[in-house]
């Protein structure tokens, strides 16, 4: 049995809010692996000053994925907040 989505449902709707909760999650973890990675790599190098020239490459790049990845989650949240806002009115 096939179950064809209809636009504009209320099933339609939490399925895209359930989506998008399960890439906001996915997209924390990510974030949390990559903040643990950050710590490992300057550990392992000893040095934790972003702005001294050793300063590791993989960290760099590391820091770098990771401001895109909050940058993406605050999009995120904020489409979901606006969504409900104007779901609520």
């Amino acid at each position: 049995m096939s179950l064809h989505r209809r636009f504009g449902t209320v099933r339609g709707s939490t399925t895209v809010e359930s989506k998008i909760s399960k890439m906001l999650s996915d997209l924390v973890l990510a974030c949390q692996q990559i903040e643990a990675d950050i710590a490992a790599e300057e550990q392992r190098t000893g040095i934790f000053d972003r702005s001294d020239a050793r300063y590791p490459i993989l960290a760099r790049s590391l820091n770098e994925r990771h401001g895109n990845l909050k940058g993406t989650i605050a999009t995120l949240e904020k489409r979901v907040t606006e969504k409900s806002r104007l779901d609520a009115a």
